[in-house]
């Protein structure tokens, strides 16, 4: 069966953090037999900052960010049995809704949210959006997070089902490396400047390093070239997802800080976090709901309140505890949160929607 699949990218990782997520879907799923197509605009220069070559297991369609081609790859919707519009594309996401109503009668219609918080926000404060037309006649809304008040929010605006199908790792990609002298640190952050995340980051990460000056942090991510730092941080700008490996394990510890939206709201885990814990590394996390269903604080991830209880953690942290973290939080996620997992339920949800719409279709 094939999945037409309309998302930001698939070949980029350049401001695009859903790309990990959906290389790791998307393969598990070809892996069960899915046929997948995905359509992805030649948008934000990220063609220029290609991470991986086409894969051998989906078709990548990129297609120029103009409205002709946005309706021409429209209409290749028809050829799918799934038809998938993901949040976030970035460009002409009102019209690749258009998807849904191109899509046969018997074709399974699903909406893939990469960040429900901002989204469900988003519809609740804009009555005309052109999304709320079509949640009633979804197959289903598939989300990367957001537990109980993200499928509550969806439910409530009409969607007939939300499922949250989280992040998790992928051991191919994700894994123990050698130590790199460039990302040498004690406390290592990945994370772009973002306006919903930029003063979370200013508490957990900058006040941090200020309270500890005798300590090294470092910094990865675009667009912190201008901002303001204590003398202890090293900004290196975009790390491209082939050093992530490295940039994880070489470092003391790892901080994961969560998007204002994502911390509120909860079960929502990033990429990073499984990716770091993949690597064996040591992760500090901002608390958020629900992080013990995915580690346990103390044993298998740290927990921080503030930029305080960071720099309590970092005064604490052994080389050997960093290890042991590490080594048990990476024991977890292989476990327990590989996107082989998460394909399970993802394809058992999506061939019991396709059966669903070809019997109503032939009734």
């Amino acid at each position: 069966m094939k999945i037409a699949f309309y998302g930001s990218s698939l070949l980029s990782a350049y401001w695009n953090g859903a790309a990990t997520y959906y290389r790791g879907m998307l393969r598990e799923l070809a892996g069960r037999g899915w046929a997948v197509t995905f359509y992805e605009p030649d948008a934000f220069d990220r063609q220029s900052h290609r991470d991986i070559d086409p894969p051998d297991w989906a078709e990548v369609v990129v297609y120029p960010a103009t409205p002709e081609a946005c309706n021409e790859v429209i209409g290749r919707a028809v050829e799918a049995d799934v038809v998938v519009k993901a949040s976030g594309v970035g460009v002409f996401d009102a019209e690749l809704l258009g998807v849904f109503t191109e899509a046969r009668p018997d074709a399974v219609r699903l909406f893939w949210d990469v960040d429900a918080p901002a989204t469900l926000a988003e519809l609740r404060t804009t009555p005309d959006h052109p999304l709320l037309r079509h949640l009633p006649h979804l197959d289903a809304v598939f989300t990367y997070g957001g537990g109980p008040r993200v499928v509550a929010g969806y439910e409530s605006l009409g969607a007939p089902a939300c499922r949250p199908i989280y992040n998790a790792l992928d051991p191919t990609t994700h894994h123990p490396v050698a130590a790199d002298p460039r990302f040498a640190a004690d406390v290592a952050l990945l994370a772009n400047r973002l306006p919903d995340r930029e003063a979370r980051i200013e508490e957990f990460f900058l006040r941090a390093a200020a309270l500890q000056p005798g300590r090294r942090f470092l910094l990865g991510g675009s667009g912190w070239h201008d901002k303001p730092m204590p003398a202890n941080v090293r900004a290196l700008g975009h790390v491209g997802t082939a050093d992530h490996n490295a940039f994880n394990v070489t470092p003391l510890a790892v901080l994961n800080v969560a998007r204002d939206s994502m911390a509120a709201v909860g079960f929502s885990p990033a990429t990073r976090v499984f990716e770091a814990a993949g690597a064996g590394a040591c992760l500090i996390t901002d608390a958020w709901e629900g992080v013990e269903m995915f580690l346990e604080p103390g044993e298998e991830i740290l927990v921080a309140r503030d930029g305080a209880d960071v720099a309590d953690h970092l005064a604490a942290l052994t080389p050997e505890r960093a290890r042991a973290i590490g080594a048990a939080a990476q024991r977890r996620v292989l476990a327990d949160h590989t996107y082989a997992r998460r394909a399970v339920e993802a394809d058992g949800l999506l061939r019991a929607a396709v059966a669903q719409r070809r019997q109503r279709s032939a009734a």
